[in-house]
């Protein structure tokens, strides 16, 4: 496993709408196999036809989002302190004293994401027990009001400080979500051999605020079978009870069969599961109650297209721990250069 690339990818840097450092890391990667061209809206459409001759090969469309949630710049105050616009999921109780990088014009400033309280020692018990509102945080770069507004615009993006790390058999970084998706996309791209389907493989944009990238790639390419990437919930903490576990760590990738923007179309459900058994790659099935994927968005495309969801488990989504396990992450490299491999026997139509 190329663990360098993946931790290049997880430290890269960019909200829903400023994907541009993950492309250029995308396109080096993938430019050598295939026909490379970017939209109108910033997803990269990388393109690999058919290694097989077959007369009208069908379109599979990969999709993995580049965007990670973060912030941008909304106001800058006379005092130099910065008030934010969130992108994406953020749980305010995951905010609170944040490094974050603001990524400026002139280079990236060092600034702390800070909730406008008081501090410990002044708070009565009333104040204690209110929950954090995500308009009450600010970033203090330490700059003066002038020089602020000088360095600052209006609309820069700013990103969490964080950088990648191994725990034992585990990676953790600021956004797996979805970096390790594209990572997934990117080495099973390499590994696939002989396939008799056109392959897109997108590295999506703003995914986290409203699958947007993939719904108009899906509109506009038409594919035949869409397959999503993208990380899951993995519960399996202290706290919470079996039954809310979604995942687990450990127990391979995860074989989505729903979650609340589609149901996985049942034949490609099967397809997976049983290439998985075949090539004894460790697997579990998912169940999300909340959340959606990009397959989501192309689903509903040109009159209905076979979606479907292939998950990595990841503990501590949407914060600045997200943390994965290396086993889950190669079985998922695995089974879907597999199925790259062997999509072209898939039949997905309804009796």
């Amino acid at each position: 496993m190329n663990v360098a690339l993946l931790k290049e990818l997880t430290e890269a840097h960019g909200v829903p709408g400023q994907e541009d450092n993950i492309r250029v890391i995308v396109r080096r990667e993938l430019e050598d196999i295939c026909d490379i061209r970017v939209d109108w809206m910033g997803n990269m459409i990388c393109h690999r036809a058919a290694t097989t001759k077959a007369k009208d090969a069908k379109k599979l469309m990969i999709a993995a989002h580049m965007d990670e949630i973060g912030f941008v710049v909304k106001f800058i105050d006379d005092k130099g302190f910065l008030r934010l616009q969130t992108l994406g999921g953020w749980d305010p109780r995951q905010m609170s004293s944040q490094r974050v990088f603001v990524h400026t014009e002139g280079g990236p400033l060092n600034g702390v994401l800070m909730a406008s309280n008081k501090p410990k020692h002044m708070l009565t018990a009333e104040e204690a027990s209110k929950a954090p509102v995500a308009d009450n945080f600010f970033v203090d770069c330490g700059l003066s009001g002038e020089e602020a507004k000088k360095q600052v615009g209006l609309g820069d993006m700013v990103t969490m400080n964080r950088g990648f790390q191994t725990m034992g058999n585990l990676f953790t970084c600021k956004c797996m979500d979805d970096r390790l998706a594209v990572f997934v996309m990117i080495e099973a791209m390499k590994a696939a051999k002989s396939h008799g389907v056109d392959v897109y493989a997108v590295a999506t944009v703003q995914e986290e605020i409203g699958l947007r990238g993939a719904t108009a790639v899906g509109s506009g390419l038409a594919p035949d079978i869409c397959v999503a990437l993208d990380v899951t919930l993995a519960n399996d903490i202290p706290g919470l009870q079996e039954v809310d576990y979604i995942t687990k760590l450990g127990e391979g990738t995860a074989i989505k069969i729903l979650d609340s923007s589609l149901i996985c179309h049942p034949k490609v459900v099967k397809h997976f599961r049983t290439l998985a058994e075949k090539n004894k790659i460790k697997y579990q099935l998912e169940i999300l109650p909340a959340g959606g994927t990009d397959a989501g968005g192309v689903q509903r495309q040109n009159g209905g297209i076979p979606a479907f969801t292939l998950s990595i488990p990841t503990r501590y989504i949407h914060t600045v721990n997200e943390t994965v396990h290396k086993d889950d992450v190669q079985a998922s490299i695995d089974l879907l250069a597999k199925y790259i491999e062997d999509a072209h026997n898939g039949d997905y139509s309804y009796a």
